[in-house]
């Protein structure tokens, strides 16, 4: 680093919002060991505020959420903010439900892991989704949030096994 320049460092919130106690528990967990600041909620209404308020910029998202499903979330979660990143974890939704969230914008779509060996998927996006902020003109400050410690790659991650 050159001399007087510091370097700013911002820290990412993940938000997990599903309404699934065990499944926010288990990924909030995931997460945490993997370094990440982490917030959970099964508020459709929290949120939508936590997003607003640009206090998260990735979302980890379940197929329902209160009384909303993950096709009436998305696309309001995207207009309060464009450049926000939604991880969809949902387990076999209809082909043209994805195809139209996809549509609005969702960075990924996985399935709950089911075994320990597919939280790698998990890890792996949200490695990812991180990196991909990072590099995004509005998000510079993230500054790759510290490069290289949660490992993988996104060829690595566009391989991991999906069962």
């Amino acid at each position: 680093m050159m001399p007087g320049k510091r370097r700013i460092r911002v820290m990412l919130e993940l938000l997990i919002a599903d309404k699934d106690m065990g499944t926010r528990r288990r990924m909030a967990n995931l997460l945490i060991e993997a370094g990440y600041d982490v917030m959970v909620t099964d508020s459709a209404t929290k949120a939508i505020d936590d997003v607003m308020e640009r206090k998260t910029q990735v979302v980890l998202l379940g197929a329902e959420l209160g009384e909303f499903t993950f096709v009436e979330l998305v696309p309001l979660l995207k207009r309060c903010n464009h450049n926000l990143t939604i991880i969809l974890i949902a387990d076999d939704p209809p082909l043209p439900l994805i195809r139209k969230v996809r549509e609005e914008g969702i960075f990924y779509h996985a399935l709950r892991p089911a075994e320990p060996e597919d939280e790698e998927e998990i890890r792996q996006v949200v490695k990812c989704a991180v990196e991909n902020l990072a590099r995004t003109p509005d998000n510079r400050n993230v500054h790759n949030y510290e490069k290289g410690k949660y490992g993988g790659d996104y060829e690595t991650l566009m391989t991991v096994s999906r069962h």
